[in-house]
């Protein structure tokens, strides 16, 4: 099996800053897309749409400004079963996500192009909270053609 891997620092944030955009319905939304419905508590679903289609997390664990974890249960074959996790850690002003999309079955042509557009949502995430503005979807950043 094989990962998809990143690291961001937040400037002047909290773990617990970073944690309300990864663990409420309106934090997502302003981040990696605007159709993002469903509750964020453990055991609970979030469904997530784009304009090529959509993802539904199980949210596995949800610990306040230390980690969210979520296991895909609806979506495109190559993701079922994988998870996601968001591990946070505070250093000095800087609040660290360390990212992981763990359990591809095998490096296909569509985990490269999910690599590029997980880099390209955590610096969504990135401006949202330094900023004050994200790139959700459909407003994100085109990176090709990928249906």
């Amino acid at each position: 099996m094989v990962d998809i891997l990143h690291r961001i620092a937040v400037e002047h944030h909290t773990t617990d800053d970073v944690y309300r955009a990864l663990a409420t319905v309106e934090g997502l939304a302003a981040w990696w897309t605007e159709d993002t419905t469903g509750g964020t508590a453990t055991g609970e679903e979030i469904a997530f749409r784009f304009p090529q289609g959509g993802f539904d997390m199980k949210v596995v664990e949800s610990e306040p400004g230390e980690r969210v974890l979520w296991e895909v249960v609806g979506g495109t074959p190559e993701w079922i079963g994988t998870r996601i996790h968001w591990d946070l850690r505070q250093e000095d002003d800087w609040a660290v996500v360390l990212f992981k999309h763990e359990g591809w079955k095998e490096p296909v042509e569509f985990m490269h192009h999910c690599s590029t557009k997980w880099a390209s949502f955590l610096m969504s995430l990135k401006a949202l909270l330094e900023d004050g503005k994200g790139r959700p979807a459909p407003g994100d950043v085109y990176v090709d053609n990928w249906k």
